[in-house]
């Protein structure tokens, strides 16, 4: 099946294409080049497309307003204190956007870079390519970054790899938001996950360094259920939990089912960590797909990947990568 492709914009001289994969299943997903942004992911339910994540109909809506939507985060995912890191003895500062802070590779991470992407109508997939610099927003390295997305069946697969020159962070997550009934939140869809323990938050959402078991705290998903508390208010998640260890990787560590019962997503991933985040924080100031309003808790995002703040916890996993250790990660998420 051929791969449209059009395009959809220009960013900083840059055109940025789109691309539509479409499956034997009915389900068609459209990436931007922009930040590696899936627009739109549209899943047949009664014989009708129905849209699945949080994006917008025109480009000018994602340099202006757009919260990561659909899009890969790096060079480093998440948070880094302090906007600095030390490797060999050495100090690298990058740039604060949250506080003091640095959030999703600084206010000009890769998910705000025009990345240039090549279609394989045989595979039906697109490989992505970015290349990033010595010195590039502060960090060490040149890094040529690439994210293949790959959809079969319900299946969309996400394979991301980097290579470099010299020791340097790198933590990337896709950051799609998701919502599977199209209500105004998420609040009542059902969430379980495979994690026992989760990295405990300071105020800032910066780990602390304590890493907890879920038992009676609100982070334990091991029995899937809604996101309100008792007296039926939201409850609110921005935070990491660690997958369970040694579990079988081909079973989901994320199973989400809408709250009209249509739709079920279940995620698969190789990453030790997953940040859960229900949207609290959103508020769009323009209309999404369709002219959605986006509001808090419209959308939930399940960010596989490495700990927080991992360059100042040398006991989290190891995110420092170098020219004989290349970076590798994987996701699939199938919504049926």
């Amino acid at each position: 099946m051929a791969i449209a492709v059009s395009s959809f914009g220009e960013y900083e001289g840059k055109r940025v294409d789109q691309f539509r994969l479409k499956s034997d299943t009915g389900v068609e997903v459209d990436i931007i080049g922009f930040g590696v942004a899936v627009r739109d992911w549209r899943v047949p339910v009664k014989g009708a497309p129905r849209s699945v994540v949080l994006g917008f109909e025109d480009f000018p809506a994602y340099p202006a307003h757009s919260p990561h939507f659909g899009a890969v985060a790096g060079r480093v995912a998440n948070r880094i204190a302090g906007s600095s890191f030390v490797i060999d003895g050495k100090t690298y500062s990058v740039p604060a956007n949250e506080g003091p802070n640095s959030l999703h590779g600084g206010p000009e991470g890769l998910g705000r870079q025009v990345w240039d992407g090549e279609a394989d109508s045989a595979a039906n997939s697109v490989r992505f390519r970015f290349f990033s610099p010595d010195g590039a927003a502060g960090y060490p390295g040149n890094v040529d970054f690439s994210a293949t997305y790959t959809l079969t069946g319900n299946r969309l697969r996400l394979e991301f790899a980097a290579t470099t020159d010299r020791k340097t962070p790198i933590s990337l997550v896709q950051h799609q938001y998701f919502n599977l009934s199209g209500a105004q939140t998420v609040l009542d869809h059902s969430y379980r996950f495979a994690a026992s323990a989760f990295t405990e938050n300071g105020e800032d959402l910066l780990p602390t360094g304590v890493i907890r078991p879920v038992d009676a705290t609100k982070w334990d998903f091991r029995t899937a259920h809604a996101l309100r508390d008792a007296s039926g208010q939201p409850v609110a998640f921005d935070g990491n939990l660690v997958l369970d260890n040694g579990r079988d990787l081909g079973e989901p560590v994320a199973v989400v089912t809408g709250d009209d019962g249509a739709l079920t997503l279940k995620l698969r991933t190789d990453r030790p960590g997953l940040q859960f985040y229900n949207g609290v924080y959103t508020d769009m100031p323009v209309p999404g797909l369709g002219g959605r309003t986006y509001k808090h808790f419209s959308g939930f995002c399940l960010e596989d990947q490495a700990f927080p703040d991992a360059v100042h916890r040398p006991y989290f996993p190891n995110i420092i990568y170098s020219p004989d250790r290349p970076y590798a990660h994987w996701c699939e998420f199938e919504i049926a």
